[in-house]
């Protein structure tokens, strides 16, 4: 079985070959060679030169890191070797056959002509990541993500009066005619106008008598764009919608007029001008639509969190001034901090509340009582929005997260010098802290103190690397992902505790080793890249995984909501395709690969 014929046709079932054409498939295939490999051959050795990429006919190979651990055994349809092909020609693992295997191998040079020339290989390759260049809009919005579900319906022999009464009530502009074979016309508004009132019809006229009949549709998976040409090419307002089962929604000027409206700026503008924490959950009620329709326009997580974390931050401070006209001035400068993901600037549509208060120095013990009931009323608006109170306690209402700057010196000294269990975590917790709304002056010289005195301090940074590996990807040696084995999340891999945070981790690291005053994860490893921390293939190695999993996590949220559930960070794998579940095993093994390194040294990652 060393024929090309033979290579052609594994080329044939496995992705992205199979998107070329037969013509174009067999000309590649005459280009690749067979090995047969005995058991223990060495195939590439990480740090070399990265010759050829790699496809498993049979058999099986394993991969390891620099060090020697084992990342991964790979089977039949797998690829290895393309993270090198695509960076900088340097393999970034090595790779031994476990057993007699068949190997396809790709030249390097034949590789770099089909990315070149095949969308499809393109986007596999570099891991299906988002194309940061295209700028999205709400054109580009299918039907489905914007349309109104269940439209009201009724028969043709339904009366104008009885129509016109139901229209009134659920306050809509149109009602959709259906008969026994399907949607038969649509009765709106203008039709009652000039049809009945200004013919003076019967309020008996039925429905079916004055309806546009057989109007046309579009199916959910059609683009705004779609649907706005037709709109103006046939002079309508009203757009039903059907799949291959029948009528599924409706689309109308109100919808698309309603979905521009929603964003975050529109929201923020709503959030300064509540009254009450009433008036701000009505408010932050519309953040799942956003983020369907953020994650819907193709934007990338880290604007799509950014975007939801700045309503969080309005709400915040919109709070603050409520509180401060309650309970009068406060008796001393204050400054509330988020920490978490809010602190970090990464909420996605699954938030709890973590924060906290410094006060300054001048302070007396007195004025607590005044900080404790400003603490209360932020925090119980912030649960009564949306941003239900942390399990852990960690917020201002709790008295050891409300203290003078001295106290918080005392707190961040004594976990740098103590680095006990607890340390390490309320270290990991408060060294994500972000200024909010007071007197930032409190935290600007406390944040470099701290990053100074924690960066020189080689066993709290130790201490804090071990810390970091608690969370692993999901990996399984056979199986490729490891899911979660039992429990209301069984057979799902959990995206926020096993994918994103480990990354959130290792960002962390950097910027305590490198003194960076950043909080966000994405801006950590970028930093940490510029000042020569993280090796720029690791770095950008990183970066690809953490937006591979991080948009993915978003994706599934958005998917929920669509379908009318909470949205989660628990997906079952099963419900990827092939193409998307070997991009995100990847993802896991570069985490997989930057945490062995991290652990295996203690300090800088690389």
């Amino acid at each position: 079985m060393t024929s090309e014929r033979s290579i052609d046709t594994i080329l044939g079932t496995t992705h992205p070959y199979d998107a070329l054409t037969p013509e174009a498939r067999s000309a590649l295939a005459g280009k690749l060679k067979w090995l047969s490999l005995p058991a223990g051959t060495e195939i590439q050795r990480s740090g070399e030169r990265q010759t050829s990429l790699y496809l498993i006919a049979s058999g099986s190979v394993r991969v390891s890191n620099a060090d020697g651990e084992v990342l991964s055994i790979l089977g039949p349809g797998n690829s290895f070797g393309e993270r090198g092909l695509m960076r900088d020609g340097i393999a970034a693992s090595t790779a031994i056959a476990a057993e007699d295997s068949s190997v396809i191998s790709m030249p390097a040079a034949v590789f770099q002509d089909l990315v070149a020339a095949s969308a499809p290989a393109k986007r596999f390759f570099e891991r299906g990541r988002r194309a940061g260049s295209t700028k999205p809009d709400l054109t580009t919005m299918s039907l489905g993500e914007v349309m109104t579900k269940e439209p009201l319906t009724c028969s043709p022999d339904t009366s104008v009066q009885q129509a016109a009464i139901a229209m009134r009530d659920k306050r809509v502009s149109c009602i959709l005619v259906r008969d026994t074979s399907g949607l038969s016309g649509i009765l709106t508004t203008r039709d009652i106008t000039n049809k009945v009132l200004a013919d003076a019809l019967s309020p008996d006229t039925k429905a079916g008598d004055v309806m546009t009949p057989d109007p046309v549709t579009l199916s959910p998976d059609a683009l705004i764009l779609d649907a706005l040409h037709l709109m103006v090419e046939r002079g309508i307002t009203h757009l039903p919608v059907e799949d291959e089962n029948g009528l599924v929604g409706i689309l109308t000027q109100t919808d698309l007029t309603r979905v521009q409206a929603l964003s975050s700026a529109g929201m923020i503008r709503e959030i300064a001008g509540a009254v009450d924490a009433s008036d701000l959950a009505k408010v932050t009620g519309g953040i799942p639509e956003l983020l369907v329709q953020l994650v819907g326009g193709n934007n990338d997580h880290q604007v799509v969190t950014r975007l939801i974390t700045d309503i969080a931050d309005a709400v915040t401070r919109r709070l603050l001034k409520l509180a401060e006209a309650a309970l009068g001035p406060a008796p001393a400068p204050y400054l509330w901090l988020a920490c978490g993901s809010q602190g970090r600037q990464e909420q996605t549509g699954v938030s709890d509340q973590d924060n906290c208060l410094i006060l300054s120095d001048d302070a007396a013990a007195e004025d607590d009582a005044y900080f404790a009931a400003l603490a209360t009323f932020v925090c119980d608006g912030l649960n009564e929005a949306g941003y239900v109170y942390c399990p852990g306690d960690m917020m201002a209402t709790n008295p050891r997260w409300r203290k003078p700057r001295r106290v918080w010196k005392e707190y961040f000294s004594g976990w740098i010098n103590r680095p006990d269990p607890e340390a390490q975590m309320l270290a990991s917790v408060m060294f994500d802290l972000r200024p909010i709304g007071g007197d930032a002056t409190l935290f600007a010289g406390l944040q470099s103190e701290t990053l100074a005195a924690a960066s020189k301090n080689s066993i709290f940074v130790a201490h804090m690397v071990s810390n970091s590996l608690k969370h692993q990807p999901p990996l399984g040696l056979f199986r490729g992902l490891a899911t979660i084995r039992g429990g209301e999340h069984k057979n799902t891999l959990d995206l926020k505790h096993n994918g994103v945070v480990p990354i959130v981790d290792l960002g962390r690291i950097y910027a305590l080793q490198g003194q960076i005053a950043a909080a966000n994860t994405r801006a950590r490893l970028q930093k940490a890249m510029t000042s020569g921390q993280l090796s720029g293939s690791g770095g950008h190695d990183l970066l690809d995984a953490y937006d591979l999993i991080a948009d993915a996590r978003l994706e599934h949220q958005a998917k929920l909501i669509k379908r009318g559930t909470s949205p989660d960070n628990y997906m079952a794998p099963s419900d990827l395709s092939d193409f998307e579940r070997s991009h995100l095993r990847d993802a896991f093994v570069v985490i997989k690969t930057m945490q062995a390194a991290a652990g295996s040294r203690g300090g800088p990652l690389s």
